[in-house]
């Protein structure tokens, strides 16, 4: 398990009572894109995420300078290439969070709409937008002045944070498109044909409570304090139209999604995600992630489907299994993380290899035989999961951890339901996994500046 460093508390300036939050935080506009270096009245500290083998390097600085008035200027220096210090683009053709290198903390939250008009669903979105362009370059989210009588509408738990490569991904889940009493919203019609709740699965005992919602947000950054603002102030914004309906943390990015990470441990210890899809794989991503012209209506053109599963691991099973077992229940060697039968970890799968007694080397019901491409059809998906770790119950004397699973497909029901319709059927994990939270969501295509994400779902 990665430790994660966090300097837990905030440093905040004292103010004058007559001094407004916006004085010292500066109005946005929604659309507005400031770089993290025009923080005005925020001094840029050395928080970050230190994991595995990702330090914060060393490069040229960058200067961050405070002044108000007659005030001494204050000059911190955060290093430029350190994570903590990034800021991830926000605006583009697709969403952020998906093929973006992936972070090492996560912040999930799904929502219920308690509005059946439109326009609140229209505000909810256009305020997310505004917001996230704001949080993910590192600003706070305070786009009108106002009196130090009122609360502020940024909660302020990330001032004087750096972006720490923040992204803010928005999806929209099958219930937004129907309710019991009919088209609550009018979108019946517009409706994905691929967007439907997830069948259930053999083994699954899944809790209804954490699964599903109307909308979903995934925060991803190098700093859990970062994730947990941003959930938290899109949660503020929409009180009132939506209520939170459950949110998952999760650390320890379980894949890689750029050539430039390296592949990581689950608390499993294995090496997970070897085979991803990754960001540089143009065609792959075209191919197997964005859903393209024929796929259903115009709106979703360069989206993408997003399921999220929690899947608990047995530790009192998984901890009394023999090294062999594990590594043939996987298919590939605990230490190098190659494929059984293989002597790297990036040596091609080959599922034909033997064992010197003629055996198969990767077993019949080993993981990466079952979910490898060569028995799906040739379909792949895009993996971004996180470890998560949940309180123990009293009296249980039992570990409540394993993966936050998160992938994203051009077509689920092509890729994600046969596939998983097969492990859940066949996998030697079965035995030492228990799903119990199973959610899908269509996320739309990237917002234009100017516009906000789902604007063409509206239009």
């Amino acid at each position: 398990m990665r430790l994660v460093r966090v300097r837990k508390h905030l440093r905040h300036n004292i103010q004058r009572p007559d001094t407004t939050y916006l004085d010292r935080v500066g109005p946005l506009t929604a659309g507005e894109d400031r770089k993290p270096d025009d923080l005005r009245e925020s001094r840029v500290t050395r928080r970050g995420v230190l994991a595995g083998a990702v330090g914060l390097g060393v490069g040229a600085g960058l200067d961050h300078v405070i002044a108000k008035g007659s005030q001494k200027t204050t000059v911190e220096r955060v290093t430029a290439g350190a994570p903590s210090a990034q800021a991830a683009p926000f605006y583009g053709p697709h969403q952020a969070g998906i093929t973006t290198p992936a972070q090492e903390c996560l912040s999930f939250a799904a929502f219920d709409l308690t509005s059946d008009a439109i326009e609140d669903l229209r505000t909810v979105l256009e305020q997310w937008t505004a917001a996230a362009a704001a949080l993910t370059v590192g600003r706070p989210y305070e786009p009108e002045r106002r009196r130090a009588s009122q609360a502020p509408l940024d909660p302020g738990e990330a001032i004087d944070l750096p972006p720490a490569a923040l992204t803010i991904t928005i999806g929209f889940g099958p219930s937004l498109f129907r309710s019991r009493g009919g088209d609550r919203f009018g979108l019946a019609g517009r409706k994905p044909p691929a967007l439907n709740p997830l069948p259930p699965f053999p083994g699954e005992q899944l809790d209804p409570h954490s699964s599903g919602g109307d909308l979903c947000v995934q925060a991803c950054a190098n700093d859990p304090q970062v994730t947990f603002h941003a959930v938290h102030l899109l949660a503020k914004l929409a009180r009132g139209v939506a209520r939170l309906r459950w949110s998952q943390v999760g650390f320890g990015r379980t894949a890689s999604t750029s050539r430039v990470q390296v592949t990581t441990r689950n608390l499993m210890g294995f090496k997970d995600g070897t085979d991803n899809i990754r960001a540089e794989e143009a065609a792959a991503l075209e191919r197997f992630v964005w859903v393209q012209p024929g796929d259903g209506p115009d709106w979703m053109l360069g989206g993408t489907y997003l399921v999220a599963r929690r899947i608990r691991i047995l530790f009192d099973v998984w901890d009394a299994t023999s090294l062999e077992a594990q590594e043939r229940a996987i298919g590939r060697n605990k230490l190098t993380g190659a494929p059984l039968g293989r002597a790297r970890e990036y040596d091609r799968v080959d599922l034909q290899a033997t064992s010197p007694d003629g055996e198969l080397a990767i077993p019949t019901d080993a993981h990466i035989r079952l979910a490898n491409p060569q028995n799906n059809m040739g379909q792949r998906i895009l993996r971004r999961g996180y470890s998560y770790a949940e309180p123990v119950e009293p009296g249980s004397d039992k570990l409540d951890a394993g993966l936050f699973f998160i992938s994203f497909q051009r077509d689920p029901e092509r890729q994600f339901i046969p596939l998983q319709s097969r492990l859940a059927a066949l996998d030697a994990l079965n035995r030492h996994t228990l799903p119990t939270s199973s959610s899908i969501f269509l996320c739309p295509p990237g917002p234009r500046e100017g516009g906000f994400i789902g604007d063409a779902l509206l239009a």
